[in-house]
């Protein structure tokens, strides 16, 4: 005995799928792909952080200052820190260079570790100056090593946490770590 569908029960089916794929769009590949969340579904899932590389870690720099010697700068920094997930962000040194910072959060709290990788190290090594968990920082430090030195924050909430970030001093931007 052999079963076919009817056109009634094919035509439902069909709108049964149409339905789920169209919820499907509207709360998981829209805010995923192009950052679009009218359900707020995918800001609650982190979804919209994986829209677009730029916006899970955005940094906005502007240079704020030049003194007469080229090698010491002055930036403000915006780092976007994705809900549950973890950046780093890093300047490039020389020994005995100084570095004063400041950074602040919106009032979420923050784990973070200030370190360095010494230049031309491939065994993975840094060294750790600061790890804490805060929503601020300021101090300075002058760097033991030639290498890169920086931040890494990490987000344990579900919603991001934008870290802006004041530095000068003698360093070049490296930017996110990838």
């Amino acid at each position: 005995m052999q079963h076919t569908l009817s056109n009634k029960a094919l035509f439902k089916s069909t709108i049964i799928a149409a339905v789920i794929a169209g919820l499907v769009l509207i709360s998981f590949i829209l805010p995923a792909e192009y950052n679009i969340d009218p359900t707020g579904i995918g800001a609650k899932l982190g979804l919209t952080a994986l829209a677009n590389p730029v916006a899970t870690s955005e940094i906005k720099t502007k240079q704020t200052e030049n003194s007469t010697d080229s090698q010491k700068s002055a930036d403000i920094i915006e780092v976007v820190v994705p809900a549950g997930r973890g950046v780093e962000y890093k300047f490039a040194m020389t020994q005995f260079k100084k570095m004063e910072y400041q950074w602040q959060t919106d009032g979420t709290v923050l784990f973070f570790d200030l370190h360095g990788e010494p230049e031309g190290d491939t065994t993975g090594y840094y060294e750790s100056y600061a790890i804490a968990t805060s929503i601020e920082m300021k101090g300075s430090f002058t760097t033991p090593f030639t290498g890169i030195h920086g931040w890494y924050w990490k987000n344990t909430s579900d919603k991001p946490i934008t870290v802006k970030l004041n530095v000068s001093g003698e360093y070049t931007i490296v930017g996110l770590k990838k």
